[in-house]
């Protein structure tokens, strides 16, 4: 089997395609096509869930990433043991479904859109979010740090340890242990409601200048490095992402922040909410 030719990156939802291949998913099937609008589950940094809809008229129950080696032996999700891309592998986006279909028939590819659309507002917030997080966590820097692009220390890049995409929203975990302080970033007198008004009053604005959002897609494959960017007031963006998103700040309609740490002080979360408007 190719590797899957991808539609998602540039928005779409549905498709037609044919069935090239049938894989074993546990005592589901695994269904291949030749191209694909679905978003699968990433193995390697699983932010995003993956897609639902139909393909052939049957549910899509999960759709995950795939990898064939050149021996021809195939590996799903969490049991890939190369990284995302590695050469000599094809990539696939297998959908899995409880019933099989013959392989080459051609078949239609429907994506739930409304999930598409509150997935991808969720993710667009959660990149805005971080970008603001650093701007109010700025003045924590006792050290010079890498910055962001938007000149500001990058606490997000510095510090993430996960991150999940919700409809319409994400969570972000952080670490604030011994070689973030090493790196110089300092949590004392850390006030988290007053960063969060200063993150949530940075979304404001940046969601009300209606910036342009777009992905760069230098081709068709699943693994392609794509790039999202955003044109913020403060200058242009770009964070590599291989989700999906939505096409201007303003769709988001409204986004906020809450900040806890945990018990014992050594992690941060933050919740990010969006509001998209109809």
């Amino acid at each position: 089997m190719r590797s899957t030719v991808v539609t998602f990156p540039q928005g779409q939802v549905s498709g037609r395609s044919e069935i090239v291949g049938s894989v074993p998913a546990g005592v589901r099937h695994g269904l291949v096509t030749a191209s694909t609008p679905f978003h699968p589950l990433d193995h390697t940094w699983p932010d995003q869930p993956a897609d639902r809809g139909t393909i052939g008229g049957l549910p899509v129950v999960d759709c995950v990433t795939g990898a064939v080696s050149a021996e021809g032996e195939v590996f799903l999700d969490e049991d890939i043991p190369v990284r995302r891309g590695t050469d000599g592998w094809q990539w696939l986006v297998v959908h899995v479904t409880e019933a099989p279909i013959e392989v080459g028939t051609e078949v239609d590819l429907e994506v739930d859109a409304a999930h598409r659309r509150a997935l991808s507002a969720g993710h667009t917030g959660c990149h805005l979010a971080a970008l603001a997080l650093n701007a109010a966590l700025a003045g924590h820097w006792r050290k010079e740090a890498r910055l962001d692009a938007l000149g500001n220390p990058d606490f997000d890049q510095s510090a993430i340890i996960a991150s999940r995409i919700i409809p319409n929203g994400s969570v972000d975990e952080y670490r604030l242990g011994k070689s973030l302080r090493k790196k110089g970033f300092s949590a004392e007198g850390l006030d988290l409601d007053e960063v969060a008004r200063r993150a949530d009053d940075t979304l404001k604005e940046w969601i009300g200048a209606d910036a342009p959002v777009w992905i760069d897609v230098p081709d068709q494959g699943l693994t392609a490095r794509r790039t999202w960017h955003c044109a913020l007031p403060e200058g242009e963006v770009s964070i590599p992402c291989g989700g999906t998103h939505v096409k201007r700040t303003s769709r988001l309609g409204a986004a906020s922040v809450t900040l806890t740490l945990s018990p014992d002080g050594s992690a941060l979360t933050m919740r990010t909410t969006v509001a998209p408007a109809g």
